[in-house]
C-alpha cells in the first residue's frame, strides 16, 4: 500500500544494531517485491525466520478444470457448499486461470498451522463471521463486509470468534493495489477516489511470541505446498515499519460514485491485480436523468470475463439469483438484465443490493467443483420472458 506504516518496537536507523534486554541481536527481515525496487517492510524478530528445523512436501497445489465445452453463461450457487476445514485446506475452487483463483471457504476448522503464500497476493471477502487475522504483521480484527488484504509472503491464521464463517477467496500471482487512477503521483489517494486512507485498517496490535517448540508453516510456492517446521513461533516480530502490510476495508466505507444516467462497471473498481480488477456494488442512489433507465444496459464483455458474487439484497437486473450465487458471463457473447427488469427499474430511487464482482482480462475456466453447484438453466433464461418454469422446460433431465 502506498503509505507508511510501523507497529512496535525498531531502531532509529535501518540496518542497524537493535538488540535485546540480554544484549543479543533480534534478527532484522527486510520483506520486499520486485527485487527489492517495490514496496517493501523491515521486520524484526526474536529468531532468525530462516531457522527452519524440517521440511516436508504436501504435494501439488493443483485444480481440476472441466472439460471444454459451449461457451455459455454460467450461474453457481454457494449456498449448499457445506461447512470443513479450515481457511485454507476448506477451500472449493471455482473458477480459476493464471493470474486469480476464485474459490469459497466454509471453514469450521481453526488451523492447526500457519499459512504463507509465495505466489502472490490474496484477497479475503468476509461474507460471514467475525474474528482476528494473526499475522507476523500483528492482529487485524475482521468482521462481516472486510476486504482482508494479505500480501505475497505474510505468513498468518484466521481465527474466527464463534458463529458461521464464510469467505469469498481470490488467490492471485501477482499484485493487488488500489486503482491506479484513484492515486497521485505520490501514491495518494485522490479526492475523487470512492475511499481513502482513513478507511484502510492495517493491524493495529502485536503480539510478539517468544516460544521455542515446532511449528508448521505450510507454504504454497511453485504450484506445490510444503510444510516447514521451525523451532520458534513465527509470529515473533517485535517491530515493524515499511509501506507493504496486511489491511482490512470494509465493503460499507466504499463511497458509490453515481450520475444522471447509468454509470459503467469501472466506477465500482475498489483493487487491481495483473490481468484482472475487483468491483463493489453497493446500497446507492440511482440515475437522475429524467428519462434514465438504472438497470444496466446490454452490453458485451469483448476482453474480460465478468464475475459476479452476490452478497444480499435484491439484484434488480437479475432473476433467479439468490444470495452467495456466483454468476460467471464470459467473453464472446453479450449479456444484460433479464426480460424485463430493465422496464421494472424505472422510477426506483435506489438499490439496496451489495455484491462483488471480478473482471479477468483472461479467460476463466470452471472447476469440476463448480459443477457440483451450476444451475444449467441459467444460460436460457433470457428468453421466455424470463419465466423459470420455461428453462426448465427446454432442459433434459
Amino acid at each position: 500500500m502506498p503509505f507508511y506504516q510501523h507497529l512496535g518496537n525498531i531502531p532509529h536507523k535501518r540496518h542497524t544494531q537493535f538488540r535485546k534486554p540480554d544484549g543479543s541481536l533480534f534478527s532484522e527481515q527486510v520483506m520486499g517485491t520486485k527485487g527489492f525496487s517495490g514496496v517493501e517492510s523491515i521486520l524484526y524478530h526474536h529468531y532468525p525466520p530462516t531457522a527452519i528445523a524440517q521440511v516436508e512436501d504436501l504435494g501439488p497445489a493443483t485444480i481440476e478444470f472441466e472439460e471444454a465445452g459451449a461457451l455459455r453463461h454460467r450461474h453457481l450457487k454457494t449456498a449448499p457448499i457445506p461447512e470443513g476445514g479450515d481457511i485454507v485446506n476448506g477451500r472449493q475452487y471455482l473458477l480459476a486461470n493464471n493470474d486469480i483463483a476464485i474459490a469459497i471457504a466454509r471453514p469450521n476448522q481453526t488451523q492447526s498451522y500457519f499459512y504463507r503464500n509465495g505466489q502472490g497476493d490474496e484477497l479475503l471477502f468476509i461474507d460471514q463471521g467475525k474474528g482476528k487475522l494473526e499475522t507476523s504483521f500483528g492482529n487485524l480484527p475482521y468482521r462481516r463486509g472486510d476486504y482482508l488484504y494479505v500480501p505475497i509472503g505474510c505468513t498468518y491464521r484466521l481465527v474466527s470468534s464463534g458463529g458461521s464463517t464464510k469467505v469469498l477467496v481470490f488467490e492471485t500471482t501477482g499484485e493487488i493495489t488500489t486503482p491506479k487512477r484513484y492515486r497521485n503521483e505520490h501514491g495518494q489517494l485522490l479526492e475523487h477516489s470512492p475511499f481513502c486512507e482513513r478507511d484502510i485498517r492495517p493491524p493495529l496490535q502485536l503480539e510478539p511470541h517468544d516460544e521455542r517448540g515446532a511449528f508448521e508453516v505450510h507454504v504454497r510456492a511453485r504450484g506445490r505446498l510444503t510444510k516447514h517446521v521451525l523451532d520458534h513461533h513465527p509470529l515473533d516480530v517485535v517491530g515493524w515499519d515499511g509501506y507493504l502490510y496486511p489491511f482490512a476495508l470494509n465493503i460499507e466505507d466504499f463511497e458509490p460514485i453515481t450520475g444522471r444516467v447509468h454509470q459503467p462497471p469501472p466506477v465500482h473498481q475498489t483493487f487491481q491485480g495483473t490481468n484482472f480488477v475487483v468491483c463493489s456494488f453497493v446500497p446507492r442512489l440511482f440515475d437522475y436523468h429524467p428519462l434514465s433507465i438504472p438497470a444496466p444496459y446490454n452490453h458485451s464483455n469483448v476482453e474480460s470475463d465478468e464475475v459476479l458474487y452476490y452478497v444480499e439484497g435484491n439484484f434488480m437486473s437479475r432473476r433467479g439469483i439468490e444470495e452467495g450465487s456466483i454468476t460467471l458471463h464470459p467473453a464472446g457473447m453479450p449479456h444484460g438484465p433479464h426480460p424485463g427488469t430493465a422496464e421494472a427499474s424505472i422510477g426506483k430511487p435506489r438499490t439496496d443490493e451489495l455484491a462483488v464482482m471480478v473482471d479477468t482480462f483472461r479467460p476463466l475456466y470452471t472447476t469440476k467443483t463448480a459443477l457440483r453447484y451450476e444451475d444449467p438453466r441459467y444460460t436460457y433464461s433470457w428468453t421466455h420472458n424470463g419465466d423459470p418454469t420455461q428453462w426448465r422446460a427446454e432442459q433434459p433431465d
